[in-house]
C-alpha cells in the first residue's frame, strides 16, 4: 500500500514539474501562429478597401488604408493628436469605440459616454503601442484599418471585461486633428 501511495505521489510530483517546465516562449510562440493564421483568414474573407497598405506579415502586422488624404500633414512624436477609431474582434464584433452612431449600432452605447475622438500625446505610451505606431504613418485626414496580433494587443492578460485574453485585434482609425507638439533641431 505504501509502495502505490508513494508511486502515486512520485507521479503526480512528476506531472507538476513536466508542466512547470513547459517554456513560457514557446506557449508564446503557438499564441502567435494561432493569431498570424486566425488574422490571415481574416485578411481572406474580409472586405476592406485598400488603397494603400504597410504590413510586417512575419509580425502579423497590417495597416490598410481606405483613405489617403493627400493632406501631407505628418504627426511626430510629442504632437497632440485626436483619432476616432472603432475597436473589433476579428468576429467583427464591437468592443469599444469613439463615434456614438457606432456604439448605438452595435448595442455598446453608454450613455455616460462622450463620443469623441481620443486624445493622446504622441509618444507618451497612454496607448498600445501599435496604436501609436499605426497613427504615427497616417496623415491627417487618413483613414486606415490596422489588424494585429494579440502580443501587440492586450496579450495574455486581455483587458477585463471586453477583451478576453489572446485575441487579435483590429482597430478602425481616422486622424482628426494635429497640434504640434515641441519640435527639437
Amino acid at each position: 500500500m505504501r509502495i502505490k501511495l508513494y508511486s502515486l505521489l512520485a507521479l503526480a510530483l512528476g506531472s507538476v514539474s513536466l508542466f512547470s517546465c513547459v517554456d513560457s516562449e514557446e506557449t508564446s510562440e503557438a499564441i502567435f501562429l494561432a493569431d498570424k493564421e486566425a488574422i490571415e483568414n481574416y485578411l481572406d474573407t474580409a472586405s476592406i478597401v485598400n488603397v494603400k497598405e504597410v504590413t510586417f506579415p512575419e509580425d502579423a502586422y497590417y495597416q490598410i488604408w481606405q483613405t489617403v488624404s493627400g493632406s501631407q500633414d505628418s504627426v511626430f512624436v510629442g504632437d497632440t493628436l485626436k483619432v476616432h477609431y472603432t475597436g473589433k474582434f476579428l468576429s467583427g464584433t464591437v468592443f469599444d469605440t469613439s463615434i456614438e452612431q457606432v456604439a448605438e449600432d452595435n448595442n455598446i452605447l453608454d450613455p455616460n459616454s462622450k463620443y469623441l475622438p481620443i486624445t493622446f500625446v504622441l509618444g507618451n505610451g497612454r496607448l498600445l503601442p501599435a496604436f501609436e505606431f499605426a497613427v504615427s504613418l497616417m496623415e491627417l485626414g487618413d483613414r486606415s484599418t490596422l489588424i494585429i496580433p494579440s502580443e501587440m494587443g492586450y496579450g495574455r492578460q486581455g483587458r477585463s471585461p471586453n477583451i478576453p485574453p489572446n485575441t487579435p485585434l483590429v482597430f478602425e482609425l481616422e486622424l482628426m486633428e494635429i497640434t504640434p507638439g515641441p519640435r527639437t533641431n
